[in-house]
């Protein structure tokens, strides 16, 4: 097939979240198996045109009845033939941050922006004489496409289907009314079955109707967006279209995320040599200043400072967690209120260090030297860090939602089956128990540990069985 990936992210070279690690593995996986997969991105400010390759002629997109006149560039994915191309509007894109201004706020013509984009994105299979047998959309900023080649673009693209895949529910491009005019699909198509929400237009509300798949990045994420918990509003509104919803959990790209290999760990080490791991945890120990010690644990986090990754409930008991005998690690940004908090803490105890900001380096160090990993979000996806941690013989501690509970077996004292530990209640309470007993678990039961350890490793979720899963939506979309 020919599969056009559009998204507002792809790693390495513009990267917020693990939507970007999910655009870059798929796409080499799906060109694997022998599909012939193209890229398009925004070109943002980040993104360096000297080391891209300049695409003859000029894009025009139409939007809200003006032409917007565009350039293209072209690379491709480390280590792969797939080419990924970037639209260069400067007015949009030549910002410093991808999502939102200085103070965190999202910027005020985001709506504008994406639709451009989107619109764009479609414009350019003109260009490169590229045409799509399948577009694959992700999340809100390309969703609007789904709807796209239904409508105004129907013509061009009638032998096409469109797949949109749900990274977060929670970000869905709500946005004032008058965007429908930017769209160019109608005002019929602005009503409560299709983009209508609130008075608003939704983006990714009228992505799911008019997509021929939806697909979200974990089985369990599947069925917990068609609930009132999860759903953000629009649970019923994916409940309709079910018989187009699939859970596809994310793989992991082992060539970057592998003990064996890592090349910012302080020593490799493998499910059969696990000797260098010791070293790593000494050494992420110095790294951060920690007192250089075996006999406690080191329960690690990475992420971002938001309510969503739990770290309200962290907040609530986290002088509580270091009266235990532990030494912790964090490594992220977001609220401000939660930076500071962790700072202040980082300045008035010994076994807690933070470092506000993201370093992959760290990340890695990270992964390998602690000996626990917690994850305990309100609501996770799919979640990478977990899956990583895994490989790593770092076992984790996760709240039972998601992608979390999809890839985490909890623990059984009794069978010592298990690789890792789980809590199913948002509360600091639960959160504080289950870290709890992990510590005493790791401090006592150094043989259920071990155990763990090697099952945890031995663990898989590479991304060629993902791709072969979207392989059989993209197929089920011609249906």
């Amino acid at each position: 097939m020919n599969i056009l990936f559009t998204a507002s992210e792809c790693y390495p070279f513009a990267k917020v979240g693990g939507l970007a690690d999910v655009v870059y593995a798929l796409s080499k996986s799906l060109a694997k198996l022998g599909h012939n997969v193209k890229v398009v991105i925004p070109r943002y400010y980040i993104i360096d045109r000297s080391t891209l390759e300049h695409v003859p002629g000029v894009l025009i997109a139409n939007i809200g009845g003006k032409d917007y006149y565009a350039g293209v560039f072209k690379s491709h994915l480390p280590n792969s033939d797939v080419e990924i191309y970037f639209i260069d509007y400067e007015l949009f894109f030549g910002r410093k941050s991808i999502y939102t201004d200085e103070n965190g706020k999202g910027y005020v013509d985001n709506g504008k922006r994406f639709t451009f984009f989107s619109i764009a994105s479609l414009m350019l299979t003109k260009i490169i004489n590229f045409n799509p047998d399948i577009i694959h959309a992700n999340d809100w900023h390309t969703a609007s496409q789904c709807a796209l080649i239904k409508t105004r673009f129907r013509d061009d693209f009638k032998d096409t289907r469109c797949v949109l895949t749900i990274h977060n529910l929670q970000h869905q491009g709500m946005f004032d009314k008058s965007l429908m005019e930017l769209l160019g699909i109608g005002w019929e198509h602005f009503n409560s079955f299709e983009f209508e929400a609130l008075g608003c237009v939704n983006l990714l509300k009228g992505g799911i109707k008019f997509a021929d798949a939806v697909t979200t990045v974990s089985p369990k994420y599947a069925k917990e967006i068609q609930t009132l918990e999860f759903g953000f509003g629009l649970h019923e509104h994916i409940r309709a279209y079910a018989y187009k919803l699939y859970g596809i959990l994310n793989g992991v790209d082992y060539e970057v995320w592998n003990p064996k290999i890592d090349k910012y760990i302080a020593k490799n080490y493998d499910l059969d040599d696990l000797s260098g791991k010791k070293e790593c945890k000494g050494n992420l120990q110095g790294v951060f200043g920690l007192e250089i010690r075996d006999d406690i644990p080191i329960i690690g986090f990475i992420g971002r400072f938001v309510k969503q990754k739990g770290t309200e409930l962290i907040a609530t008991v986290i002088y509580r967690l270091l009266d235990l005998p532990l030494q912790m690690v964090f490594l992220g940004s977001g609220e401000k209120w939660t930076e500071e908090l962790f700072s202040k803490v980082n300045s008035t105890h010994q076994n807690l260090k933070v470092f506000i900001g993201y370093n992959d380096e760290l990340a890695h160090k990270i992964e390998a030297g602690s000996d626990l990993f917690l994850m305990p979000s309100l609501f996770e996806p799919c979640g990478l860090n977990q899956i990583y941690s895994l490989r790593y013989g770092t076992l984790p501690i996760v709240r039972a939602v998601g992608g979390l509970d999809d890839t985490v077996e909890n623990f059984d004292p009794y069978t010592k089956s298990g690789w890792g530990f789980k809590f199913y209640d948002a509360t600091p309470e639960a959160l504080f128990n289950t870290v709890k007993w992990a510590l005493e678990t790791w401090l006592y039961d150094k043989e259920a540990i071990e155990v763990m350890i090697k099952r945890a490793m031995s663990k898989t979720f590479n991304w060629n069985e993902s791709a072969k899963q979207y392989e059989k939506v993209y197929e089920c979309a011609f249906r």
